[in-house]
């Protein structure tokens, strides 16, 4: 039974790629572990898969001035050697990176014990942690073609990102039992993704009698980021995180506001959602959702409303606007050349797979 080992953690958004791949991974025979962080968010999600999970120290590289840059490289040369220690006990096929800094020392560990390492690149350029693994990967998956202006000439695979397969069965029903809506009003679905955006949250807050005239509101507001005074607001609901309800929102909503973090547009993009995406300004990131929600813009899949630009009285037309013209992002995004990203990504790893032969330094 050949052996893979993922890795990825810091965001959601680094952690559900690879969930998703793991049903086509079992049903092709692999025997799956994970290597993330000694107390990231990704230990629980993993976890509740059923997976061995194995955690490493991990430093972050910081674009701006912290004491914590002079102590996290040596966080990730302890990192490198616990992956290594734990790479050689499990003795994997293959190592399958969705990115975050977690990822740095497993994947460069792997690369020292002749593991061949995948990575995914959601966003249109590499992120740093990524770009430092990308020299040692065999392969590099990404969800758009313009990435592979950024990679090294026949690394760079475009495969789309793996989108979980129980996105696609929700129920509306059951989001309405869930979240005690009449189902009488259009659903309006706001998140900020994983670690909620406090800008969005602020600006949904002060226009929801504005908003709930027209649309029941899902809020998808991020963990600590609730606010009790609207707990018994009739038309909005709030909630810190969504797991197994996720399905079921996504299938009540006709519309969503939310960042444009790589996988959240991929996701929105398969479920043929119409959406309001608000990227994280540059000030804040290196401009990598700017980037994506530029790209859906072009292509007619989303209306895109910088934070820098949002007032009270933009977004809310803006949300009408979305939800007036429905239809059309709905058509075009029916037209996306959208891949089968499991299946592509399967088939590179399982023709790495076939090919290796067993490392006797192991």
């Amino acid at each position: 039974m050949p052996k893979i080992v993922l890795t990825g953690g810091g965001t959601a958004g680094h952690v559900t790629p690879n969930i998703a791949l793991m049903p086509a991974l079992k049903a092709a025979g692999f025997e799956i572990s994970y290597m993330g962080s000694v107390d990231g968010m990704e230990k629980d999600l993993i976890r509740s898969q059923k997976i061995p999970y194995y955690g490493v120290a991990t430093g972050k590289l910081r674009r701006y001035f912290d004491l914590r840059n002079f102590t996290d490289p040596f966080r990730t040369i302890q990192g490198f050697t616990q992956a290594r220690g734990m790479l050689k006990r499990i003795n994997p096929s293959i190592v399958f990176s969705k990115g975050g800094f977690v990822a740095v020392p497993v994947v460069h560990a792997a690369a020292s014990l002749h593991i061949p390492v995948v990575c995914h690149e959601s966003d249109i350029t590499p992120g740093l942690a990524n770009k430092l693994c990308i020299p040692v990967a065999t392969k590099i998956c990404c969800n758009f073609e313009e990435t592979k202006d950024h990679l090294p000439e026949g690394k760079g695979v475009v495969t789309g990102s793996p989108i979980r397969a129980e996105l696609f069965k929700g129920d509306r029903e059951e989001a309405l039992e869930f979240t005690g809506f009449k189902g009488d009003k259009p659903v309006l679905l706001i998140t900020g993704g994983s670690l909620g955006a406090v800008a969005i949250n602020e600006a949904i807050r002060r226009i929801l009698p504005a908003l709930t005239d027209n649309f029941d509101v899902v809020h998808l507001c991020g963990r600590g980021k609730l606010d009790p005074t609207l707990h018994s607001r009739e038309g909005y609901v709030q909630y810190e995180y969504v797991g197994a309800q996720m399905k079921h929102l996504f299938a009540l909503a006709d519309v969503v506001v939310s960042r444009a973090g790589a996988n959240s547009i991929c996701e929105l993009l398969a479920l043929k959602k119409p959406n309001l995406l608000i990227p994280l300004p540059a000030k804040a990131s290196r401009g990598d959702q700017i980037l994506n929600a530029s790209s859906f813009e072009k292509k007619g899949y989303s209306i895109v409303l910088q934070q820098e630009q949002m007032t009270d009285a933009s977004l809310m037309q803006a949300i009408r606007n979305l939800y007036m013209n429905r239809d059309d992002y709905i058509t075009a995004m029916g037209t996306s050349p959208q891949k089968d990203a499991i299946k592509l990504i399967m088939d590179i790893l399982c023709g790495l797979t076939g090919n290796i032969t067993k490392n006797d330094g192991l």
